[in-house]
């Protein structure tokens, strides 16, 4: 029997690779044309923006201050729902956009626009951002509680106030802006104070004494409200405390 030769395999020459495709792929621009930022980017952070400006609005303006003062002043009527929440803070929204109008300008001219227009980057349109907003958060802000929040966070007093870090002026002044409301909120009441004081009073020496006092204040504190227009009187005193607003 014959044995026949080993059988080898074929060795292939190997393939060459595949010259690369030239389809076309998902890309992000994140300049635009002429160097500035790109359409995309800017809805980015104008969504980005709408997300945090409920807490912007809070630590960052008036409105705390004038909501806790409007709402004070319903708690001295013993109204404890009228005006309602939303009555109160679109009011309020309204004074601190009026009274904050010139600040918005500011940043707007110094910041935004340059960035909308590639003259600065994202990060120096955010540091000359602060500059105006800065500038008038300091006049509201107690030197005491700006001293406070500078030892809190182990850092030396600012030499000047261009040097005062914002996560340290922004505390302090949602603290002075709360005592300042505070303070409003007691001369508010005083006068509501007085009449529950002598209807109380009055019910006492009739014997009346299971009739509620505030059924029979209410009127006559709606009645002093009116006349000496408070809503008014309130809302002016406010916009006096900042100058005048916008």
């Amino acid at each position: 029997m014959t044995v026949g030769s080993p059988a080898h395999a074929a060795v292939a020459d190997p393939t060459p690779p595949a010259p690369p495709s030239t389809g076309t792929g998902v890309t992000i621009d994140i300049n635009g044309i002429d160097g500035g930022p790109s359409a995309s980017v800017l809805t980015l952070l104008a969504i980005t923006l709408l997300s945090v400006a409920p807490a912007l609005l809070l630590m960052m303006s008036s409105f705390t201050k004038i909501f806790v003062v409007l709402a004070m002043t319903r708690n001295a009527l013993s109204l404890p729902t009228i005006p309602p929440n939303q009555v109160l803070a679109g009011l309020a929204l309204f004074l601190s956009l009026f009274i904050m109008w010139p600040v918005l300008t500011d940043i707007n001219q110094v910041a935004v626009q340059p960035y909308s227009n590639g003259s600065i980057t994202f990060a120096q349109a955010v540091e000359i951002g602060q500059g105006p907003l800065r500038e008038w958060m300091l006049p509201y802000t107690r030197q005491e509680d700006l001293a406070l929040m500078s030892r809190a966070a182990g850092a030396p007093n600012p030499a000047d106030p261009q040097s005062v870090p914002m996560y340290t002026l922004v505390p302090a002044f949602m603290i002075s802006e709360l005592r300042a409301a505070f303070v409003i909120g007691f001369v508010i009441f005083v006068p509501f104070l007085v009449i529950d004081l002598v209807v109380a009073a009055a019910l006492m020496s009739m014997g009346m004494m299971m009739l509620p006092p505030v059924m029979i204040s209410l009127p006559f504190k709606i009645l002093l409200f009116i006349l000496v227009d408070g809503w008014g009187l309130i809302i002016r005193s406010l916009l006096e405390s900042y100058g005048g607003g916008g």
